[in-house]
């Protein structure tokens, strides 16, 4: 699970800036003004800006990225107040929660798709909560042998519905989203006060929580809460190295995160029937696609309400979206009924 834009895509762009930048300016797009518009207060940052085009309309202070630096060294011809910054979208150099805007117009279809879900939990990570989000990509409409003029770059192409659902469970309020019906999607987000999934291709595990608390949305990381259980018990079964660390677990360990529900609440019994339900229907889609190894269920009142109500903790009967699936306890401090190497014998299990 190496990060990059895709590299051979980056090298077009930095062999051909010069072309690129003569034959492919288009007119100013109208979401421009409106993202402008609905940041807030603070600094915006322009993800795969290339040359600066649309930079210095987002707002200042401005920083305009790219992979490139054929395009980032161009910047100061079209932005001369953007401060430009070449980095990776899989790696972005911002402090936690610095970004009040993040305008991603026609760059986060470079990366290869299952590694966009984690491309987006790090600008949810880098994103204010409540900070404005715009993102356009390839439609999966276009026609796969479409006469590109920049051959060697690669896309990949999403569906409205598709690319909706992961920028959601990335963490972000989606407010509309749509189609040309032939070239791109375009969503309209805010970063909302919630946790990313932070998943791809390859896991071994993928470890389902019951749904965030708002400490944990707040801290960022899933179980976050001093006297949860779950942190020390992965790493007292090796699966994984790093404590309160999704990130490197997931790239380090091959162990997914996400949970049954993307609403944060103080306690789970706030939730309603329904929510896990809906939530295991996502879940369930999100399984197909990536085709993680396990899929752990942390807390077995949720499994029961969404799929089984007699089931038992342990290794469950039935496959979830072709995965083996397991139930454990809730690891949080609240339920006295499990006990700490109760959490180190299941995880050992799922390990196993």
């Amino acid at each position: 699970m190496l990060p990059g834009v895709d590299r051979k895509t980056v090298d077009v762009y930095e062999q051909r800036a010069a072309e690129w930048i003569a034959k492919r300016r288009r007119p100013e797009p109208p979401s421009v003004a409106s993202f402008a518009a609905r940041a807030p207060a603070g600094v915006r940052a322009d993800l795969g800006c290339g040359p600066g085009w649309y930079s210095g309309l987002l707002g200042e202070p401005v920083v305009a990225l790219d992979a490139a630096f054929a395009m980032v060294a161009r910047v100061h011809e079209y932005a001369p107040a953007a401060l430009p910054v070449q980095a990776d979208l899989e790696r972005l150099p911002f402090r936690p929660e610095s970004l009040v805007g993040a305008w991603a117009h026609k760059s986060y279809m470079h990366i290869p798709g299952v590694r966009v879900p984690m491309a987006l939990a790090e600008l949810h990570r880098a994103t204010a909560v409540g900070a404005a989000v715009h993102l356009r990509v390839t439609c999966d409409q276009l026609e796969p042998e479409w006469d590109d003029p920049f051959t060697g770059r690669h896309f990949s192409h999403f569906s409205t519905g598709a690319f909706r659902e992961i920028v959601e469970g990335a963490g972000f309020d989606v407010l509309s989203s749509s189609d040309d019906g032939e070239e791109w999607v375009d969503v309209e987000a805010t970063r909302a006060r919630m946790l990313p999934d932070t998943v791809g291709a390859g896991m071994r595990v993928l470890i389902v929580g019951l749904n965030p608390s708002l400490y944990s949305a707040d801290a960022g990381v899933s179980f976050a809460r001093p006297g949860n259980r779950f942190w020390p018990a992965a790493l007292a079964s090796g699966l994984v190295s790093r404590t309160h660390d999704p990130f490197d677990a997931l790239r380090s360990h091959g162990v997914g995160m996400t949970n049954l529900v993307r609403r944060a609440t103080v306690r789970a019994n706030e939730l309603a029937v329904s929510e896990y339900q809906q939530g295991i229907a996502r879940l369930e889609r999100l399984v197909q696609w990536l085709e993680p190894g396990v899929v752990c269920f942390l807390g077995i009142t949720g499994y029961r309400a969404a799929v089984d109500k007699a089931a038992q903790l342990g290794w469950q009967p039935r496959d979830l979206g072709g995965a083996r699936t397991y139930v454990m306890p809730n690891p949080s401090g609240l339920n006295a009924h499990a006990k700490p190497v109760d959490f180190v014998t299941h995880l050992g299990a799922v390990v196993s």
